[in-house]
């Protein structure tokens, strides 16, 4: 056991795609450190992501935050097989940070360099709490920047996007609404909060593009743009009448129609295309009501549901560590050292 165990890879994982520095170490499926230094105070006067404030916080907590992860897996970097880094989709300068230390850290130390893809790695990070992924499966990513349906064929080479948001990812829209509630930035995990105290059914905010004229053209997309404005109608209708906005009934019903959409959408995909795995991943995956809501639909179309620790959904390096193993176990070949960072890198592409 234990020699097969060492027999597998080794892999330190690099993400710095948006506000989060994240170093992570896994061995195989096995998560061994997982170090963290997000920025999202820094923005949090702003109410979002500011690109340049960003790119200074990973600047100054790369590092630290790799010798953070190094002593907290009790490795030393000349101990790694491989480095993986995310090399899009995200911030373009923040994006530039990884690539620059991953290539630094890999010449340093000679050892291979991947760069993987954000959402791809979102996916993979389900093998660190579940194992081995069933192929093919389903893919849901929900976030602040990507809201992705994906069909995976294969982690490693073989991922076909069928359907994405048109307009506004699910996570931005959480933070505008939060924004319009008074509540802090970012706004997922306080609306999840207040939704607790409110009613799922007590407005019926609209389902974007489930519409049947809306079928053909964007079956599995999504829109989040129009549940945003209606929101923020309804809010202000209230405000006018100088009547108070019952906060918990608006969070808990934007919530719910949120997570109806991106549960039935996804939950179709997998019953029209026969497959019988679903993986949710993404920071909005840690949201109380979709999982609940993903488990009931999954459960009665027969569908297995995996959904990650609540950790390990929002940005970190271990995602780019295990799809960095997943790689390195394939076989498949590392990238050159003069890889770029590709703000608008495909998912369709798992690796550069």
């Amino acid at each position: 056991m234990n020699s097969r165990r060492e027999a597998e890879p080794l892999v330190l994982g690099i993400e710095t795609s948006c506000d989060e520095t994240g170093i992570g170490i896994v061995r195989g499926t096995t998560l061994l450190a997982d170090a963290l230094a997000s920025s999202v105070d820094e923005h949090a006067r702003f109410g979002g992501v500011v690109p340049e404030v960003a790119s200074r916080a990973h600047l100054e907590a790369m590092v630290p935050t790799m010798r953070r992860a190094l002593s907290e897996a009790g490795v030393s970097l000349a101990d790694v097989d491989a480095i993986a880094v995310t090399a899009g989709p995200g911030l373009a300068g923040a994006l530039l940070v990884g690539v620059a230390a991953a290539k630094g850290y890999a010449v340093a130390a000679d050892k291979p360099l991947y760069g993987v893809n954000h959402l791809a790695a979102h996916v993979a990070v389900d093998t660190l709490e579940h194992g081995p992924l069933p192929e093919p499966a389903i893919g849901l990513l929900v976030s602040g920047g990507h809201t992705s349906l994906l069909q995976v064929d294969d982690l490693t080479g073989d991922v076909t996007p069928l359907g994405a948001t048109i307009d506004d990812a699910a996570g931005e829209a959480f933070d505008k609404v939060a924004r319009l509630l008074g509540l802090p930035f970012p706004g997922g995990p306080p609306i999840d909060r207040a939704a607790r105290d409110g009613a799922a059914d007590a407005i019926g905010f609209p389902r974007g593009l489930t519409a049947a004229k809306d079928q053909a053209a964007h079956r599995y997309d999504f829109s989040f743009s129009g549940l945003k404005t209606a929101v923020a109608r309804w809010v202000e209708a209230r405000q006018q009448a100088g009547e108070p906005v019952p906060v918990a009934d608006v969070a808990a019903s934007f919530q719910e129609s949120v997570a109806d959409v991106l549960t039935a959408k996804a939950v179709a995909a997998c019953r029209e295309r026969g497959v019988s795995t679903l993986v949710i991943g993404g920071g909005v995956a840690a949201n109380s009501r979709l999982r609940a809501v993903a488990e009931r639909r999954c459960e009665a179309a027969g569908v297995t549901l995996r959904i990650p620790r609540p950790k390990l959904c929002t940005d970190n390096g271990s995602m780019v560590a295990a799809l960095g193993s997943r790689l390195v176990s394939a076989g498949v070949a590392p990238s050159r050292l003069d890889l770029p960072a590709d703000s608008a890198l495909p998912v369709s592409v798992p690796s550069v």
